[in-house]
């Protein structure tokens, strides 16, 4: 039970520091939209607040990436906790399988009864849920910064309105892509790393047929 509430417990403080950098980054990039609407008017949006823009939103953009990565690594110490706390519950399986009944969440420390004990669901949810999620729309956010500094230097090198839009647009994509992908790469990681211990019952079978077909 001792093991069970410090896990508990670093799993609040996890909740805590999402919150607070996800707080910190959305204050920042408020205050600097502010900010920019303040130059701007009193610049009439000329070079000086291209400038001003140029040197603000990169810094914006810097802390959401870094945002994004503690995220990632939150919900990484996350799953640990959680594959704890489902190794606990296991043993109280053991020593009263009565219980089974009244367990809500899942006893197994595979990805699949991480991801049951997390969501409270019993199978993956749509892609989609990546961009539902804190990271996801941190993620969105920043890439509509980057996509912003691209076309405001863009209006600065003197290319057309067209062009700029065009050009903050593809930064957007890009740079979207590019945190999803590092994402992914991160969720996989963490997969292939995982030590299990216990594995679902789905996935236990599926190991067992799958190894005859791979020895033939």
């Amino acid at each position: 039970m001792t093991e069970h509430w410090s896990l508990l417990s670093h799993r609040s403080l996890g909740y805590t520091e999402a919150m607070s950098r996800a707080s910190i980054f959305v204050a920042a990039l408020t205050g600097s939209v502010v900010a920019l609407a303040l130059v701007g008017q009193a610049t009439d949006f000329g070079d000086s607040f291209i400038a001003f823009a140029l040197v603000l939103l990169p810094v914006v953009f810097f802390l959401g990436v870094t945002t994004i990565v503690r995220l990632g690594q939150i919900n990484w110490e996350d799953g640990v906790w959680v594959q704890g706390m489902n190794r606990i519950r296991n043993a109280y399986h053991d020593l009263a399988p009565e219980l089974e009944p009244y367990f809500v969440t899942s006893r197994y420390d595979d990805d699949e009864g991480i991801l049951r004990s997390t969501l409270a669901v019993t199978r993956v949810r749509p892609q989609t849920q990546g961009f539902v999620a804190i990271p996801g729309v941190i993620a969105v956010l920043d890439s509509v910064v980057a996509g912003a500094a691209a076309a405001i230097a863009a209006l600065g090198l003197g290319a057309g309105t067209a062009l700029a839009v065009a050009v903050g647009v593809a930064l957007f994509v890009l740079t979207l892509t590019a945190l999803v992908a590092i994402g992914v790469w991160t969720v996989g990681k963490w997969r292939t790393n995982i030590v299990v211990r216990f594995p679902s019952e789905a996935t236990s079978s599926t190991r067992a047929t799958a190894a005859p077909a791979s020895r033939s």
